[in-house]
């Protein structure tokens, strides 16, 4: 089992996993230029892996991408290239929330019965974010829809439950003074590679159906003007 493990929604990052285990990993740290980046990262895991660069010889099992939320320019270019690659290589193509993969991550790190509100920068001094619990040892539930906001609508929501934590890769510049008094759980980077375990899980109990690739924007590109709700 090979795993192709694409990630768009911030930065670019790619992982390969072949049998469970990470066996190389790149990424470009821009969050513009995704479309650029993402091709040549690619090649380079595969070449790293010692695999072929070309998508049909490489021997991958699986392309496997995050769906966001995310802003659409970045998010499009991983989708799609998820689609060609996958087509090329004839394999299937899941995919997961990348707020999904930060929740996984704060929670590999947590008590079996922690919650966390997982967060990612939306831009426009928002954040997107999502409630979650831990699904097995592998997997993640998310038990309300995902919501784009400022930090203040973020710290009305938490002030609801006291049993809620911040999992995230870094906190946006714009929103950190709003979330200083926020209750930080364990500051994790998004990881690609999670995306195997997580796909490997709901497939095992059946729940093919929840790894569609429908991009989560939760707004529309700024052209359209208005906030676009989507799950």
């Amino acid at each position: 089992m090979t795993d192709l493990c694409i990630d768009t929604s911030a930065q670019t990052r790619v992982a390969l996993v072949e049998k469970g285990e990470v066996i190389a990993r790149a990424h470009d740290d821009s969050t513009r230029h995704h479309a650029e980046s993402l091709t040549p990262l690619i090649r380079d895991v595969l070449r790293k892996a010692g695999k072929s660069e070309e998508a049909a010889r490489a021997g991958l099992t699986r392309v496997l991408v995050g769906t966001g939320p995310a802003p659409f320019t970045g998010l499009r270019a991983g989708l799609v290239t998820a689609r060609v690659i996958a087509r090329a290589a004839h394999v299937p193509v899941y995919g997961v929330s990348s707020l999904a993969l930060i929740a996984r991550a704060g929670l590999d790190l947590l008590a079996p019965d922690a919650c966390v509100v997982a967060i990612s920068d939306a831009r426009r001094k928002e954040l997107y974010w999502g409630r979650f619990f831990a699904e097995g040892p592998d997997d993640v539930r998310c038990d309300t829809r995902l919501e784009v906001g400022s930090a203040h609508s973020l710290l009305n929501a938490l002030r609801t439950s006291s049993d809620r934590v911040l999992a995230a890769g870094s906190v946006p510049t714009h929103s950190a003074e709003a979330l200083a008094g926020a209750p930080f759980g364990p500051l994790v980077e998004l990881d690609p590679a999670l995306l195997s375990r997580i796909v490997t899980a709901r497939i095992q109990r059946g729940q093919e159906a929840s790894l569609s690739i429908e991009p989560l924007y939760l707004r529309r590109p700024e052209i359209h003007g208005q906030p676009m709700e989507r799950m």
